[in-house]
């Protein structure tokens, strides 16, 4: 396979996608309309599918900033500034993340195989995201930094609405994290949750009482939806596009993005999500939280998911 060239990104950052089902379709229309991208590559085993949401689209064009888009096969991929692989089978009711693993690691070692001379940003989509990170990263060879998954950045979203709606505050004003695994293990902080520069906890009217039923509100959310329509599928988009233009302009902005991690917290060789500060590069500098005792022993138990997850399919 011969060397991608990527072009130049001041002049046109280019986007490929890997994957056009209901998670990629929305991941494209958000990016779209985020206006970063010049082009937007769709490419997928189901060529026609690939087409003819590239042409559903660019039909659209009159109301999104000046981009192309157009279906593209795997190999044209290569030349994008960076690839979102939204690739392999969702989940089923009643399913849980990991319980997608096998079926879709296998189609993650192969597409990584395939980006060892890829010279972009990878963005993980397919779930489960963290160890799916981990084998994309592993079978490509790519630096931990330019593979990331999507990770909690969504259940940091979730949590952050859940809480502005309870205290009718905009969620932009909300300040909270959830680290650790994508799915059942992962970690909300609440010790260092903020709320317009007042911690949470100091917020009149708060209550400890409020945070274990609201954590399993956020964490049990994917599954209600996919409970009720099926998949999960605008909120990634947005999230997706958010990491994307993070990257594209060097906003150095703190993510909790997924990559395998090289000792922040004393955490090796497992991929999960932590504060992160996303440029052109990629994740290039965890930010390790301060973690209440108990929040640390969590964190622990939900890499070891991921590390017997890992363990799994090795």
């Amino acid at each position: 396979m011969p060397n991608a060239t990527v072009p130049d990104a001041t002049v046109r950052f280019s986007v490929g996608i890997l994957g056009t089902g209901w998670v990629g379709a929305s991941v494209a229309m958000s990016v779209l309309h985020a206006g970063f991208a010049g082009e937007l590559l769709l490419s997928d085993l189901r060529a026609e599918l690939a087409e003819g949401e590239a042409m559903d689209l660019a039909h659209g064009a009159a109301f999104y900033p000046a981009a192309t888009v157009r279906a593209a096969p795997f190999d044209e991929l290569l030349a994008t500034n960076a690839l979102v692989i939204a690739a392999g089978r969702g989940g089923k009711p009643g399913e849980s993340r990991l319980d997608l693993l096998r079926d879709n690691a296998r189609v993650m070692r192969d597409v990584g195989a395939r980006l060892r001379d890829y010279r972009g940003l990878v963005v993980v989509v397919t779930n489960p995201v963290d160890v799916l990170t981990y084998v994309v990263a592993e079978s490509s060879g790519l630096p931990v930094e330019r593979v990331i998954g999507t990770g909690t950045m969504l259940d940091s979203a979730r949590l952050r609405q859940a809480i502005g709606e309870a205290l009718h505050v905009a969620p932009h004003s909300v300040h909270a994290h959830v680290v650790g695994e994508h799915g059942d293990s992962e970690v909300v902080l609440w010790s260092s949750a903020w709320v317009g520069g007042r911690p949470l906890r100091q917020w009149p009217g708060w209550t400890r009482e409020r945070e274990a039923p609201m954590a399993e509100q956020v964490r049990r959310a994917a599954y209600e939806i996919i409970r009720r329509k099926g998949a999960t599928n605008h909120a990634i988009g947005l999230v997706t596009a958010a990491l994307l233009r993070s990257s594209a302009r060097g906003e150095r902005r703190v993510q909790t993005v997924s990559r395998v991690q090289r000792g922040a917290l004393g955490l090796h060789d497992v991929a999960l999500s932590l504060p992160t500060i996303v440029d052109t590069g990629g994740a290039v500098e965890v930010v390790a939280p301060e973690l209440a005792p108990e929040e640390r022993a969590a964190l622990e138990r939900s890499a070891d998911v991921l590390r017997d997850a890992i363990r799994s399919i090795a």
